[in-house]
C-alpha cells in the first residue's frame, strides 16, 4: 500500500543542514548505548500512549542522513515502528536512506519551523531530540504550533531536560545549570562555538517546554520525564487533541 502523504515527497522548506553537523563527538560505547535504550523507552511510552494503529499516519520531525547515524538510536522511530508505510520522515538533510531501509516509508526534505504539510495532515506527530536545535524560544514555540497544526490525534516531542546534570552534546557536567549567556561564553571559552550558538542549543526546562505550548486550546498537554540514574534525563511534550 503507498503512502498516503506521498505527494509531498519532492518538497522542500527551510535551510538544508551540513550533513554530520549534529553528531556528538567523543561519545563512548556505553553512552550510546544508553542513548539507545532511553529512546526505545520513549518509542514505547508513544504506543502506550497513542494506541497508534495500522490506519494511523505518522509524521516523524527530525530524521537525520546516513552519516549522522552513529549508533541504534538515531531514526530509531523508523527502525522500530511496525507501520512503516505510514511513516512520513522530515529533516533539513538527505536521508532518503531510510526509503531504502524502510520500504514504505516516505521522506521529506523540509524545516520543523514551517513544515510542508495542510492542516491536519496527520494522525500523529513524533519527534525525538529536534526542539532543542531549532533556535530561540519563540521558535521553539512556533516549532511545536506547527505540529500542532499538521496533527489531528495527538503529538509526542522529546527534548534533553536542561536540569538533568550532564549536557549530551558537550558531555559536560553542571555548566549548563548556569544562566544561559554566561554558559554560552563558557563555551566558545573552551572552544565549542557550535554549541555556544543558540540557533543551535536551546536546552530547556519543564516549565520552558510547557510555555511554548500555551496557547492552544484545542489541546490538552502535559509532559512526562524518563528518568536516567534516578533523574529526569528526558521531557517529552504530549498533547491530545480535546475531540480524542
Amino acid at each position: 500500500m503507498s503512502n498516503p502523504i506521498g505527494s509531498y515527497t519532492t518538497s522542500a522548506t527551510g535551510v538544508i543542514a551540513e550533513p554530520g553537523r549534529w553528531n556528538v563527538k567523543g561519545r563512548s560505547t556505553l553512552s550510546n548505548r544508553v542513548a539507545t535504550q532511553m529512546r526505545y523507552r520513549m518509542f514505547d511510552m508513544f504506543m502506550s500512549e497513542f494506541h497508534p494503529t495500522e490506519a494511523d499516519t505518522v509524521l516523524d520531525v527530525g530524521v537525520t542522513d546516513e552519516g549522522e547515524s552513529v549508533s541504534e538510536s538515531c531514526n530509531y522511530f523508523e527502525a522500530r515502528y511496525p507501520h512503516k508505510y505510514r511513516i512520513t520522515g522530515l529533516g533539513l538533510e538527505d536521508a532518503s536512506h531510510l526509503v531504502r531501509l524502510y520500504p514504505g516509508i516516505t521522506f521529506v526534505l523540509g524545516s520543523a519551523l514551517e513544515l510542508p504539510f495542510e492542516n491536519r495532515a496527520f494522525d500523529y506527530v513524533h519527534s525525538a531530540a529536534v526542539l532543542e536545535h531549532v533556535g530561540s524560544d519563540r521558535n521553539q514555540a512556533r516549532m511545536i504550533a506547527e505540529c500542532l497544526r499538521v496533527a489531528r490525534k495527538g503529538i509526542f516531542l522529546t527534548t534533553p531536560n536542561r536540569w538533568f546534570p550532564i549536557e549530551i552534546h558537550t558531555v559536560i557536567p553542571l555548566l549548563h545549570w548556569l544562566p544561559k549567556n554566561l554558559h554560552r561564553k563558557l563555551l566558545r571559552a573552551a572552544g565549542l562555538p557550535f554549541w555556544a550558538d543558540e540557533s543551535n542549543l536551546n536546552l530547556m526546562s519543564r516549565r520552558q517546554l510547557l510555555a511554548a505550548a500555551a496557547g492552544s486550546p484545542r489541546w490538552n498537554a502535559h509532559v512526562l520525564a524518563p528518568r536516567l540514574f534516578g533523574w529526569p534525563s528526558n521531557l517529552i511534550l504530549i498533547a491530545h487533541h480535546s475531540r480524542m
